[in-house]
C-alpha cells in the first residue's frame, strides 16, 4: 500500500512540476511575442501571431503556419498558447526571433520584389515563405534570380478573347525594349501583341479567374484599357512572372523618372485596385434602362473603369475621378425614373461634365463604393492626373 502511495505521489509531483514548467514557458513565449520585432507575423505582418517555428526561431500567424507545416524538413511549428514547450526550445526562441530571421533570410530582397501582406492571396504568401526559407533566395547578394535577369519568357495559359477558353501561349518580357509580347501557336508569324511596359499592371485575381494562380495583366492601347487573364500550374512560376513584371516596370520607371526615389516609384510598379464589383448603370439622360456592369476603381490613375463582365478583355468606358475643388463628388440618391434596375441602393457621382447614377445590390456595397470614391476624391491631383483627365474628356 505504501508503495502505491509513493508511486501516486511521484506521479502527482511530476504532473505538478510539468504544469508549472508549462505555465512558465508559456508566459515567457507570450512575453517574447509582445516585443516589437515579434509582435507581427514574420512573413505577412499580421498582428499578434499565435504560432512559432522552433527550428527557424520566428513567430507567425495561423495562415502562414500552414505553409510552414508543409516545409517540415525546414520548419517545425507549435502553438505558443496550446502546445507544450521544452525549456531548450524556449531558449532557442529567446536567442533568435523575427528580427534575426529578417536579417538573415531577407538580407538581399530586391527593391522591386513584392513582399505579401496579411490579406494577399495564398500563392503570394506561400511562395514568399518558400523563397525565404526553402530556396533562400535572399541570403546572398548576387544570387541568380530568373525574374531579375532582364528577359523572362515561358508559357502561360491565357483566356481567349471570344470563346473564353484558356489556351497555352508563349510570353516574352524584355527589359531591353520595355515590352511584353505573346505569341499564338505559329511563332514564325510574329507576336500576337506587343505591349508597352509603360502602362502595364499585374494583380492576382484567383477568384475572378477561377484558378488559385490567376493573374490579371492590364495595359492601355490608345487610351483604352485592355485585360489579359492568365495562370500557370506552378505557383513558383506565376509568382516569378509577377516579380519579373515588377522588375521590368521598376527599371522603366527609373529610366522615365531618374530623380524620383525608390519609395516614390514603388507604389507605381504594380498595384491592387481599390474596389471592384458589379453595379447597375444608366445612360446620360438617366431615362435609359439600367444595365449591369463590372466596375474597377484604380485609385492611382483616378479611373473608374467599367466592363460588361468581370472577365472582359476591353473596357466599355471610363470615368475620371477628380477632386471636390474640380467639381467631383459622390452621394446617395434614388432616381425618380428607373427602368431595368433590379437593385435599389442608389449612388450619384458628379463630374464637371455629367452626373452618373449607379445602383448597388446591398447597402453595404453602396457604403463601400462611396467610401472608396470619397478616398480618391480627397487625394490631391498630381500633374499627370490633369493629362489623364483631359484625355478621357477628349474621348467623349
Amino acid at each position: 500500500m505504501n508503495l502505491l502511495l509513493f508511486v501516486f505521489y511521484l506521479k502527482f509531483l511530476y504532473t505538478t512540476l510539468h504544469m508549472a514548467n508549462r505555465d512558465k514557458n508559456k508566459k515567457t513565449l507570450l512575453e517574447l511575442v509582445k516585443q516589437p520585432e515579434n509582435s507581427s507575423c514574420a512573413d505577412c505582418g499580421a498582428t499578434e501571431p499565435d504560432w512559432a517555428s522552433y527550428t527557424l526561431g520566428v513567430f507567425v500567424c495561423l495562415n502562414c503556419s500552414g505553409t510552414h507545416r508543409n516545409l517540415s524538413s525546414i520548419s517545425r511549428i507549435k502553438s505558443i498558447r496550446l502546445d507544450f514547450w521544452d525549456d531548450d526550445l524556449v531558449q532557442f526562441m529567446k536567442a533568435h526571433g523575427n528580427g534575426d530571421a529578417k536579417d538573415l533570410y531577407e538580407k538581399f530582397v530586391p527593391v522591386f520584389y513584392y513582399q505579401p501582406q496579411q490579406h494577399d492571396c495564398d500563392v503570394l504568401r506561400e511562395q514568399w515563405i518558400r523563397a525565404k526559407y526553402e530556396r533562400q533566395e535572399f541570403t546572398e547578394q548576387n544570387k541568380l534570380r530568373a525574374y531579375s535577369s532582364g528577359v523572362y519568357e515561358g508559357v502561360l495559359w491565357k483566356k481567349g478573347k471570344d470563346n473564353g477558353q484558356f489556351l497555352k501561349r508563349k510570353f516574352v518580357l524584355s527589359e531591353q525594349d520595355f515590352s511584353l509580347k505573346y505569341y499564338k501557336e505559329d511563332e514564325s508569324k510574329g507576336p500576337k501583341a506587343v505591349i508597352s511596359v509603360q502602362t502595364l499592371n499585374a494583380t492576382f485575381q484567383p477568384q475572378k479567374i477561377g484558378h488559385a494562380h490567376g493573374l490579371q495583366i492590364t495595359y492601355s492601347v490608345e487610351d483604352h484599357t485592355r485585360n489579359l487573364f492568365v495562370y500557370h500550374e506552378s505557383g513558383q512560376e506565376i509568382v516569378n512572372w509577377f516579380n519579373a513584371i515588377r522588375a521590368t516596370r521598376f527599371a522603366y520607371l527609373k529610366t522615365a523618372f531618374p530623380t524620383a526615389s525608390n519609395a516614390e516609384l514603388l507604389p507605381w510598379v504594380t498595384r491592387n485596385y481599390l474596389k471592384e464589383g458589379y453595379m447597375e448603370k444608366t445612360g446620360p439622360s438617366h431615362r435609359e434602362p439600367f444595365k449591369k456592369r463590372w466596375f474597377i476603381l484604380d485609385s492611382l490613375d483616378r479611373k473608374l473603369l467599367y466592363f460588361k463582365t468581370e472577365l472582359d478583355a476591353v473596357e466599355l468606358g471610363v470615368i475620371f475621378i477628380g477632386t471636390e475643388n474640380h467639381g467631383y463628388s459622390v452621394s446617395e440618391c434614388m432616381p425618380k425614373a428607373t427602368r431595368g434596375n433590379k437593385w435599389k441602393c442608389g449612388m450619384a457621382v458628379e463630374t464637371p461634365d455629367r452626373q452618373f447614377i449607379f445602383m448597388c445590390e446591398q447597402e453595404r456595397d453602396r457604403k463601400e463604393w462611396m467610401e472608396a470614391l470619397k478616398f480618391v476624391i480627397s487625394k490631391p491631383m498630381l500633374p499627370q492626373d490633369y493629362t489623364t483627365e483631359a484625355n478621357i474628356r477628349r474621348r467623349k
